[in-house]
């Protein structure tokens, strides 16, 4: 039986985090490099747009242009982040049950049905964003209305007096003051909800559950233990804005050296590499812990490490051990209330 099939401890789910991405790093970076390289491509396309619309003296009638560029690139990053979280689920899943895992293999499964994960974290995604997502809209739309056209790119213009009617300005500021609580309530809940989620990729992977059954497992997986995944997600957070200061302050260094200019898209697409050695590097920390969590609460919750050791031992129903295929686990045992 694999001794890691048992109840671990916070610390202990991050040491394992830590073994497996030390002792497995060629796959995991290689894996990672995969989805990383396809959000640098929406990143370069993004950038692309931007040259053909004037960057970075982009006429005023044309900043909505980059506004939906921004949404868009946001949402097709997300989804391939998506992607990646089921692949590295499905690599840990095998790695941790002692089954053989290879990038390849991993990339593999994911694609047989990329449209359900997919789904899954954009069912997820506006879910637990959407109420923020909206308020960020509405206050940005106040922003427009006072500041004067042209801002966006021109920094230096948002320095002028705004608009000069005196009832703008009150409505504006008045509309701010409600903006500002209800954006610190929606972000509460967005990572009260996300935390409820955030299971579910794991469950739909390894359980091969569709999204609607995903996201109740998670929710029911995921009691008692969104205290700790917060901590997770607040760790690996650290650790990305550690890397990304690091690799970022020749971007930083420019820009005090230059105050109120824009990046030059050739600087541009630099700090685009540097997103892409980050994305690489703490990519799979994250879906990593995950799946380590999900693990441990089955095992909490429904005994599965008893239920694995059963299986190993051939003491299962033929019909509930499934053999393993090369892109697929074995069938992991049901539940009583699945079966």
């Amino acid at each position: 039986m694999n001794s890691q099939l048992r109840p671990m401890t916070l610390g202990e789910i991050l040491d394992r985090t830590a073994e497996l991405y030390r002792n497995r790093f060629s796959l995991f970076a290689g894996l990672s490099a995969l989805f990383a390289a396809a959000m640098l491509a929406i990143q370069m396309a993004h950038l692309g747009v931007l040259a053909l619309i004037g960057y970075p003296h982009i006429p005023a009638q044309r900043e909505w242009i980059y506004a939906v560029m921004i949404g868009v690139e946001l949402l097709a990053i997300s989804l391939v982040a998506g992607l990646s979280i089921a692949a590295f689920s499905r690599a840990v899943a095998w790695i941790h049950l002692n089954e053989t895992a290879t990038i390849r293999a991993a990339a593999k499964s994911v694609f047989t049905r990329p449209g359900r994960y997919i789904w899954l974290m954009a069912v997820t995604m506006f879910r637990a964003w959407a109420p923020l997502f909206a308020l960020y809209v509405a206050l940005f739309a106040i922003i427009f209305s006072v500041l004067p056209a042209g801002f966006l790119f021109n920094p230096q213009l948002a320095r002028l007096a705004p608009s000069t009617d005196p009832q703008t300005l009150v409505t504006a500021g008045i509309a701010m003051l409600v903006l500002l609580p209800l954006l610190l309530g929606a972000a509460i809940y967005g990572v009260l909800m996300w935390l409820r989620y955030s299971l579910a990729m794991p469950a739909c992977v390894v359980e091969n559950l569709p999204a609607g059954r995903a996201i109740k497992r998670s929710v029911e997986l995921s009691k008692s233990s969104r205290g700790r995944l917060f901590i997770l997600w607040l760790l690996v957070y650290a650790v990305r804005m550690l890397l990304g200061v690091l690799l970022g302050f020749p971007f930083l260094l420019y820009s005090f050296k230059h105050p109120g200019q824009t990046l030059p898209l050739g600087w541009l697409a630099l700090s685009e590499l540097a997103g892409f050695v980050t994305n690489t590097l703490i990519g799979p920390i994250y879906s990593t812990g995950l799946t380590l969590f999900y693990y441990d609460q089955r095992i909490r919750k429904e005994g599965f490490d008893i239920e694995w050791m059963m299986q190993a031992a051939g003491l299962t129903p033929p019909a509930l051990a499934a053999p393993s295929t090369a892109s697929e686990p074995a069938a992991l045992p049901a539940t009583v209330e699945e079966r």
